[in-house]
């Protein structure tokens, strides 16, 4: 598979752009500026490892067509490390995956690259309700891989925030078939500013649902399940606990474990 990294500028002006056959490696020496896109590029689709920000973990994923990443600016920013597309000097890395690594037993929803212009790059998260629309409550911060979750706000504590609407809901694309046998749930947990949920339903493509119990807690709650088969799930039904005075639910991250299926 022909890779190809991309920087374009919001004139349309390709600024840089690096390709290679299995694997593209970009040195972008300039800073970023707004309006500039970060794009990935293969010549079909397949599963890639993308590093395309260097303060960033590598993303192994579903690349299904063209990835576009907005280099982000003003409140956009918050919800990413300090460090994360700022200086004047980035790495931007690219591969095709290896078939021991799209084999392995894994976290499929792990997706840091992850933003609401994405439709090329899987997995994706989006929902219905995002609280005022802000970065830091977006459905992204959900899949992203950072636990923090003692507090709520900037980077390393955004989540998904549902505005306190009860009905609320979250879909975790694929962009291909998988097989997933075990959900793990980090509730927000900045007690007493937050609330929690007692249960929810998780419905999956292939018609099947769950409704998971959880407790008052920080930690990671794993929800063992029936494998199946699915493209995508979605995340509604919240049940906040109705004896907690706070109205402020939210969830740090969602995990989807299991493997590719089949693979290609």
């Amino acid at each position: 598979m022909e890779l190809t990294i991309s920087i374009v500028g919001a004139d349309g002006t390709v600024k840089a752009r690096a390709s290679g056959t299995e694997d593209a490696k970009l040195v972008y020496a300039a800073a970023y500026e707004e309006g500039d896109v970060i794009c990935l590029d293969g010549s079909q689709p397949g599963y890639v490892a993308a590093k395309l920000e260097d303060s960033m973990d590598e993303v192994l994923g579903w690349l299904s067509g063209q990835f576009r990443l907005m280099a982000p600016f003003g409140e956009k920013r918050v919800s990413y490390s300090p460090r994360a597309f700022t200086g004047g000097a980035h790495l931007l890395q690219a591969r095709a995956a290896g078939r021991d690594e799209v084999s392995a037993y894994r976290n499929l929803a792990l997706n840091p690259l992850d933003s609401h212009e994405n439709s090329g790059l899987f997995p994706h998260a989006s929902a219905n309700v995002e609280t005022r629309g802000e970065s830091v409550f977006a459905a992204r911060n959900a899949i992203d891989g950072c636990y923090a979750n003692d507090s709520h706000g900037p980077w390393p504590y955004q989540s998904w925030g549902i505005n306190r609407d009860p009905e609320a809901e979250l879909t975790l694309e694929f962009g291909r078939d998988v097989t997933i046998d075990r959900l793990v749930f980090t509730l927000r947990a900045d007690f007493p500013h937050d609330n929690w949920w007692k249960r929810c339903t998780v419905w999956f493509s292939d018609g099947s649902r769950i409704t998971p119990a959880f407790v008052k807690t920080g930690d990671r709650q794993t929800v063992d399940m029936t494998p199946r088969t699915v493209r995508w799930l979605k995340i509604g039904q919240l049940i906040k606990d109705e004896d907690d005075p706070s109205p402020f639910p939210a969830l740090t991250q969602v995990e989807a474990w299991g493997r590719d299926d089949p693979i290609v």
